[in-house]
């Protein structure tokens, strides 16, 4: 297990008051772990304190949205658009795009959010840090 690993998983138990083996790279932070918006806040912050890498809740929302302006990623209803799905699949490899074309709602995304996409966010965030050092 890489450190980042590590950190992010005991960062989500402890923020969560869970035990680490409670937490896996596949629970869902929302609906599975029942973080809320404050406890990931919380994650970020312990994250941050054992692994030196700042990520910010806009981050995430960047990470998975990956540049694609808002009008193009979702319908004039919420809906997440195909680019929106195709960029989704990039990001979030375990949701099953074809299950959620025309259904998902921009703002379940973050439900489906895993402690893995989290750790690749984390991930990513290191490297653009060590790149720019």
């Amino acid at each position: 297990m890489t450190e980042i690993t590590e950190a992010t998983i005991e960062s989500v138990a402890a923020a969560l008051g869970l035990d680490d083996d409670e937490v896996t790279v596949e629970s869902t932070l929302i609906d599975e772990l029942g973080a809320e918006s404050i406890d990931l806040l919380d994650i970020l912050f312990r994250i941050e304190r054992k692994t030196g890498v700042k990520v910010q809740a806009a981050d995430i929302g960047d990470a998975i949205q990956g540049g694609i302006p808002d009008d193009e990623f979702g319908d004039e209803n919420e809906i997440v658009s195909a680019q929106g799905l195709a960029q989704l699949a990039r990001v979030m490899p375990q949701i099953d795009v074809e299950a959620l074309a025309g259904k998902l709602q921009a703002d379940q995304i973050m439900s489906l959010l895993t402690v893995q996409n989290l750790i690749d966010i984390v991930v990513g965030k290191a490297k653009q840090a060590s790149d720019a050092a």
